[in-house]
């Protein structure tokens, strides 16, 4: 990804960048950081960032916490039980729009993750066969809570399929046993089912059909956002900072993520860390700074959620994200 030189120059750049952070006198914040899923290699700069002390000398004691999904990532940040976390953006802005107390700092999935899968043995050709048929992923899931655009993206009932209760480590068995006939999940996790079910299997991600909002994003209580702009000025900086170090070199990372997460397979989180760099990348991304929103495409995804959900009430899209806390001298560079 990086050659040489370039790659030298761009990682002592970091290490000049977190010179600059400023430290904090006496105790260090606690702060709170719930996660959307269980660890994987997205969460790894987080991780990573922890484990060299990074967090801890811009003056902040981060706690990281397991998530069950986007939307109860935001309702725990906008309830306050947590001050930062980690949420799929569409799920965000509408929670946002209906009154909850949050904001975007810095987006992850500069594109949308999403996905379904399914067997072709099974009879499914793609979404116009979606109809009857089952699709197991947790309640929190964010494609689950994002469902009614998709359907009516390709032209089906909303109401046509029934949805199954399954977590997110028993998708793989719960489709190869036909207890379900098709799952969500994040393109993270593509090289495993690949792996699994070979030519079998069928993939549509939903940026293929047009429906290409942000995805993972960190948000913040507007409470603490308010009271305490230099924490999270800090954090959203250091995160910055790790996942730059870990596009250059997702070794170290991999490393801290497995050292904290049990259960995990080093080679599957590196294959997931592939796809996750077509995730983060585009034009803002690279150009403005690693972690920036584009303030038009999220006016085209408040109006995607408004047009497909019940009660969105008026926003203005540019309070639901902001880049202020972003360092625009770290940026996106990768393949």
């Amino acid at each position: 990804m990086f050659h040489g030189a370039t790659r030298r120059t761009f990682l002592g750049g970091l290490a000049g960048a977190g010179l600059m952070l400023p430290r904090r006198a006496g105790a260090a914040e606690t702060v709170n950081l719930v996660l959307n899923w269980t660890p994987t290699a997205d969460h790894a700069p987080y991780y990573y960032a922890k484990a060299q002390g990074w967090y801890e000398q811009a003056g902040i004691d981060l706690v990281i916490e397991t998530g069950r999904g986007s939307g109860a990532a935001a309702q725990r940040v906008a309830a306050g039980g947590a001050q930062l976390g980690i949420a799929d953006m569409a799920t965000a802005l509408l929670a946002k729009s209906r009154g909850s107390k949050l904001t975007a700092v810095m987006v992850v999935y500069a594109n949308s993750p999403q996905g379904f899968y399914w067997l072709k043995s099974s009879g499914i050709s793609g979404a116009k066969d979606f109809p009857g048929r089952s699709i197991g992923n947790p309640p929190g899931d964010a494609s689950r809570l994002m469902w009614p655009a998709f359907a009516k993206k390709v032209g089906i009932d909303p109401a046509s399929v029934r949805f199954v209760n399954v977590s997110p480590q028993a998708k793989i068995q719960a489709l190869r046993s036909k207890t379900i006939d098709i799952t969500s999940d994040f393109y993270n996790e593509h090289d495993l089912k690949m792996r699994e079910f070979g030519a079998d299997l069928g993939f549509l991600p939903w940026r293929e059909i047009g429906l290409n909002p942000y995805g993972n994003s960190v948000i913040a209580n507007d409470d603490f956002l308010a009271a305490k702009k230099d924490v999270v000025r800090n954090f959203v900086r250091v995160s910055q900072r790790a996942f730059a170090a870990c596009v250059a070199d997702i070794g170290p990372g991999l490393k801290a993520l497995l050292a904290s997460v049990s259960g995990l397979d080093e080679a599957n989180q590196r294959d997931q860390w592939k796809r996750i760099l077509e995730l983060m990348r585009d034009p803002t991304t690279m150009q403005v700074a690693l972690g920036a929103f584009n303030q038009d495409r999220l006016k085209e995804d408040y109006e995607l959620v408004r047009t497909y959900f019940e009660d969105v009430r008026p926003l203005d899209p540019a309070k639901a994200a902001t880049n202020e806390f972003l360092d625009t001298s770290i940026k996106f560079v990768g393949a």
